[in-house]
């Protein structure tokens, strides 16, 4: 059973012994606001900066190098910025709650955590199963970035992979298989595996190579800006731009991955709402800029999806610099996608802990202190999306999860405020119930503008979950065995 402060079973007391009570679906997880570490879990070995750098590989990742030239191109044009700022205020209002929970209850899980432990076990089930599909599918889309990239590469060096090793069924003439992306996805989980001291130290120094890239492109596009290729700003209408925010808002969210892994890091409850805020920031000013350089060097209309800031730099004749950011994008991409890979399996770990899954799976390497059997699985699964579906709907399956989460955080913050009034909170989020509304209002709108196939997908991942939860997770829940011991 899980860990808890003295008193907290009382805040989840039984009041009734149906299957819809706190005795059944929505029974509470005691909230835990100890650092302490769990005899055979996770170890606590990141500081500040390196949280801040782990929030910034999700953040700042396939959302610059390749998602704003698609949805410039396909959707929004150079009003691809106001889908950005649309996004980011959204994911703000957000990124408030999830600090204040991050400084509060400073355990793995991040969003299914928080939900378990005030709306319910119900609640806590349906975010986690929800996050375990977001999580994989985001790691799928960041690999099929960077593949597009690796074939920016060997066609400029003349090597030609064959037709059917180039993407997903249905991108191109003979594609069978992204095989780069599929390949990529295998070899981040080998690098997970090692240890979260070590792929902390691997990912702070991509992190650092990939701000330095683009720090570098956007000061050199700088000087090749026309401000004809703004013209016509909004070519599909405010309309494109809204639709663009929902598509992007996936590249906004990097802090959530970095909050699931919050029993790793020292100093949880002090330095995790500082990263997040601090991270965010970051990002923001990054996209924004990113947007107004990419589009002022070439026509929306112009732009490669597969490697769109290599093309706008060769448009305007730095090939060579196109090539420098191809390399950094491969190198620096690849940290988004170690971020939510690192997410996913702390997700699934917290669950299979908590008896809602196998416990199988919460049997972390006894060595390196790290879930390993749950990396190598999310390893497959990812490479299996990455290798078969193209990077426009491997991404619009990720956002559905993604606000659907967020809703359920800003809505637990409110919840919170009104029955654990007395928990220490070392960030607050400010404004409440304003700001949590605010991010529920934009997370439900951007949701709105997601098609019905990404609605479908969704609907069917859901129902699977109720199934496994109805015929394992209900049945086997730590909380369960708990309440049942108290009764006896």
């Amino acid at each position: 059973m899980s860990q808890a402060t003295p008193g907290t079973r009382s805040q989840a007391a039984v009041t009734g012994t149906g299957l819809f009570t706190r005795a059944g679906v929505f029974r509470l997880k005691p909230v835990d606001s100890s650092e302490e570490e769990t005899a055979g879990g996770l170890r606590r070995t990141m500081g500040l900066w390196q949280l801040v750098a782990l929030s910034l590989g999700g953040l700042v990742g396939a959302g610059v190098f390749s998602l704003a030239g698609v949805v410039a191109h396909e959707d929004a044009g150079p009003g691809v910025m106001i889908s950005f700022l649309i996004a980011i205020v959204a994911s703000g209002a957000a990124a408030l709650c999830y600090a204040e929970f991050a400084g509060m209850i400073p355990k793995a899980g991040s969003a299914y955590t928080y939900a378990y432990a005030t709306l319910g076990e119900l609640a806590g089930w349906a975010i986690g199963w929800d996050l375990l599909l977001e999580y994989t599918a985001i790691v799928a889309v960041v690999a099929i970035a960077i593949s597009g990239y690796l074939s920016y590469l060997t066609d400029r060096i003349g090597l030609q992979l064959p037709d059917w090793a180039l993407g997903a069924p249905g991108t191109g003439p003979g594609h069978k298989i992204d095989l780069f992306a599929a390949l990529l996805c295998l070899l981040l989980a080998f690098v997970l595996a090692r240890g979260t001291k070590e792929s902390a130290r691997f990912e702070t120094v991509l992190v650092a190579l990939k701000i330095g890239i683009v720090a570098l492109v956007i000061v050199a596009g700088a000087f090749h800006v026309s401000a004809g290729n703004y013209s016509p700003f909004l070519p599909y209408g405010i309309g494109g731009a809204f639709t663009g925010a929902a598509t992007v808002f996936f590249a906004v969210y990097g802090y959530d991955a970095m909050s699931a892994a919050a029993e790793e890091s020292a100093e949880a409850k002090r330095v995790l709402p500082k990263a997040i805020v601090i991270s965010l920031a970051v990002a923001a000013v990054v996209y924004l800029l990113v947007c107004l350089v990419m589009l002022g060097m070439q026509d929306y209309r112009d732009i490669d999806v597969k490697s769109p800031f290599s093309s706008a730099l060769s448009a305007v004749g730095l090939a060579w610099l196109g090539t420098v950011v191809a390399v950094g994008a491969v190198l620096g991409i690849a940290t988004s996608a170690l971020a939510n890979m690192l997410a996913v399996t702390r997700v699934w770990f917290a669950m299979s802990r908590d008896g809602l899954l196998p416990s199988w799976f919460a049997r972390n390497h006894p060595r390196r202190h790290v879930p390993t059997r749950v990396i190598w699985l999310v390893g497959v699964g990812s490479a299996f999306i990455a290798g078969f579906l193209p990077i426009r709907e491997a991404a619009d399956l990720t956002n559905i999860g993604i606000l659907m989460a967020f809703i359920v955080v800003a809505a637990a913050v409110m919840v919170m405020r009104r029955t654990r009034p007395d928990l220490p909170r070392s960030f607050r989020t400010p404004w409440v119930p304003v700001v949590p509304l605010l991010g529920i209002g934009f997370s439900v709108w951007l949701i709105s503008n997601l098609d019905w196939v990404t609605w479908a997908r969704f609907a069917g991942w859901m129902l699977l979950g109720l199934v496994v939860y109805g015929c394992y997770g209900y049945r086997h829940s730590a909380e369960r065995a708990g309440d049942a011991e108290s009764r006896g």
